[in-house]
């Protein structure tokens, strides 16, 4: 099967899926970077691809967004940017960036950039993390010692680990260092020194990890042209004692391979009887702390917020492991007998926890957290189930209700459904699988019925009847909005046209998107559709809604200038729901307002829901429109509507979206 490959591109989309898919992968591939962290998580792929050429600003933000969950997923991060914002290069090395690729590039070249992305991923999942947690800028446990001098300059991480706070100073002498090393690592030290100053070939020597039992640290050892010696050091773990993964340096918990290697243990170990539960915790505002009070204060609340979570996730000593996997990412993993409830409720308690204000120096600095919950299933590996938490944190993240997001067992995240929406929506246009139904408008005056709405319906074969609001919001998703705008309109408008003798008094009202707005000569487009198919075009009503007028107010005044010059009359939908409502009366040739069905159903709640109401109707009177409330549900509601001088209405009180024979069979009765 072919690998999965994560594609966000903002100009070569279409390019980039064709060499890939080329190449035997399988691309999920994305233009907008709207939920790209979920997007990815979801995709199952190791190596994600930011395409930031010609679009340098949307990738170092997409960068950013995707590189802790890529991190977390053992996955590999790879930027292709354009020569002239090369120079970014430091910035999305800093924002997470594991490869790049710098235009122009061959195919071939391309793709090779995939593999080797690739073997990164495959190995870092597998092997100890070089990576010094929380540094952040590649500075990790190093130190620097000139000959002669009495002191040695450790950096922050080490300083950490020997026990010496950032605000004491960096410099610590040589026999306070020594003093802290066992007996064998102070003769190898020495030993590593005396052999670098000799030779001036690099070196190494081991010792006992300054704060962990059983474990060791090894220092690579090098002088540097001017006479310093330098040495980075690394924690190992003792043979197969600890398996891949060890510590996180910042925070002392285990870090994202030890987490790995824990989970696939007890999955191993446990077999289907005994569920693991993965709680994953995103720490919010961390980057803005940083930028704000510098990066100790981050360092420190970050630290802080990790013995937080220690004490809240742990308290009586169970079979719990608590890592840092990335940036401010931690995860709580619990054995059997946990239950998905267990992490549900830990999830909300951990939240709440770090929600309380943080103090740190002279600061009171305020953190928010998200959570996502996700329970193994048979066949389960450490990736699989780390992949269901991460979808499920991401969810958690684009939802401002819900902190806390679980994935409940054997059930299909909204990502997961969105993903495969996207996907069987581009079979459904191929195959015309995208059905119209009619829904009535009624005079209110004599209850007759004068004209329909057009509605698209998709009867997808898992999910049922899904709604025109779902099916263009995946259509907008997955850049397919234009297709299945165009699709609608031609099939209502060409049904319409056939309609039969007891139909043809009706008029027709089908939508225009903001898509739709914004091509290029759409009206001559739209107005040739009509002409085509023969129906009257005194007979058809466009639909525009608030938000497809936004983005260009007076564009949108002249297109439906040029549909009303053509014959066709203009409303706008959902009226109510958007910022703007009387510059749009002020400034649009229209024929009809459309009052948004949540205006229609509150006239029937408070008196003030019901002023509100009528001001509305007592403007678009008073401009000489038309008046058509939707979702009309109870005969209260139409009569409160009636009374203030509602002229047309749909809504289920008369009937739901009908199929052509029984639109028939109802005008006919």
């Amino acid at each position: 099967m072919a690998a999965p490959l994560f594609i966000l591109s903002f100009r070569h989309r279409d390019e980039l899926t064709r060499i890939g898919e080329g190449a035997g992968w399988q691309p999920i591939a994305a233009r907008r970077a709207d939920h790209a962290e979920a997007r990815f998580v979801a995709s199952g792929a190791a190596v994600a691809v930011v395409d930031a050429r010609g679009a340098l600003e949307e990738g170092l933000e997409a960068t950013r967004a995707i590189a802790d969950a890529a991190e977390a997923n053992a996955a590999a991060l790879l930027v292709l940017v354009s020569r002239k914002d090369a120079a970014a290069l430091e910035a999305l090395h800093r924002f997470g960036a594991t490869h790049f690729l710098v235009s122009p590039f061959t195919e071939a070249q391309l793709i090779h950039a995939f593999k080797f992305a690739l073997r990164h991923a495959e190995r870092v999942g597998r092997s100890p993390s070089r990576r010094s947690g929380g540094e952040g800028k590649g500075e990790g446990a190093s130190w620097r010692w000139q000959p002669g001098s009495r002191t040695v300059e450790l950096s922050p991480a080490l300083a950490r680990k020997a026990g010496l706070g950032e605000t004491e100073g960096r410099r610590i002498s040589l026999m306070e260092l020594f003093r802290k090393l066992d007996p064998e690592g102070r003769r190898a030290a020495r030993g590593a020194v005396a052999r670098v100053m000799k030779t001036g070939e690099a070196t190494a020597f081991a010792h006992a990890d300054l704060e962990s039992d059983g474990v060791r640290m090894a220092h690579h050892v090098r002088a540097r042209p001017q006479g310093e010696i330098v040495g980075q050091a690394e924690t190992i773990a003792p043979d197969g004692s600890r398996g891949p993964g060890g510590r996180d340096s910042l925070t002392g918990l285990a870090d994202g391979r030890a987490a790995r290697a824990w989970l696939g243990r007890q999955l191993a170990s446990g077999g289907t009887g005994t569920p693991v539960v993965v709680l994953l915790l995103s720490v919010s505002r961390y980057d803005a702390i940083n930028a704000a009070f510098g990066r100790p204060v981050g360092d420190a609340v970050l630290q802080a917020a990790a013995r937080r979570i220690e004490r809240h996730a742990d308290p009586d000593g169970r079979r719990i492991l608590v890592a840092r996997m990335a940036g401010a990412e931690f995860a709580v993993l619990l054995s059997a007998p946990a239950t998905l409830d267990d992490g549900r409720f830990l999830a909300g308690e951990l939240v709440e926890a770090i929600g309380r204000p943080f103090m740190s120096g002279d600061h009171v600095i305020t953190l928010g957290s998200r959570a996502g919950v996700a329970v193994s299933q048979p066949g389960d590996d450490d990736a699989a189930l780390l992949r269901r938490a991460s979808v499920a944190l991401a969810e958690a993240k684009g939802s401002e209700s819900a902190p806390v997001r679980v994935l409940e067992e054997g059930a299909e995240s909204e990502t997961a459904r969105g993903e495969r929406l996207e996907v069987d929506l581009r079979r459904a246009l191929d195959r015309d699988e995208i059905q119209i139904r009619f829904q009535p408008q009624v005079a209110v005056a004599s209850g007759e019925i004068v004209g329909v709405e057009a509605l698209a319906r998709w009867n997808h074969p898992a999910y049922g009847e899904i709604g025109a609001s779902t099916l263009f919001s995946v259509a907008e998703r997955s850049d397919y909005i234009v297709q299945l705008s165009d699709h609608v309109q031609r099939r209502a408008i060409g049904a319409a046209a056939a309609w039969p003798d007891a139909l043809a008094h009706l008029r027709l009202a089908v939508n225009i998107t903001a898509a739709d707005i914004v091509r290029p000569g759409f009206a001559q487009i739209f107005l040739g559709l009509v002409e085509e198919s023969g129906f009257a075009p005194e007979r058809l009503t466009v639909e525009v809604t608030e938000s497809g007028l936004i983005e260009d107010l007076a564009g949108a005044a002249a297109l439906l200038a040029q549909l009303r010059g053509g014959g066709l009359r203009v409303a706008i939908d959902d009226f109510g729901t958007g910022y703007s409502s009387l510059a749009y009366l002020k400034a649009l040739p229209l024929d009809y307002l459309k009052i948004d069905k949540r205006l229609s159903q509150d006239i029937a709640g408070s008196t003030r829901d019901r002023i509100v109401v009528r001001s509305v109707i007592d403007m678009a009177r008073s401009l000489g429109l038309d008046v058509i409330a939707e979702g009309v549900e109870t005969e209260e509601q139409l009569a409160l509507l009636a009374a203030e001088g509602c002229t047309l209405y749909q809504g289920f009180l008369c009937a739901p979206p009908l199929d052509r024979e029984a639109l028939a069979t109802l005008i006919e009765s």
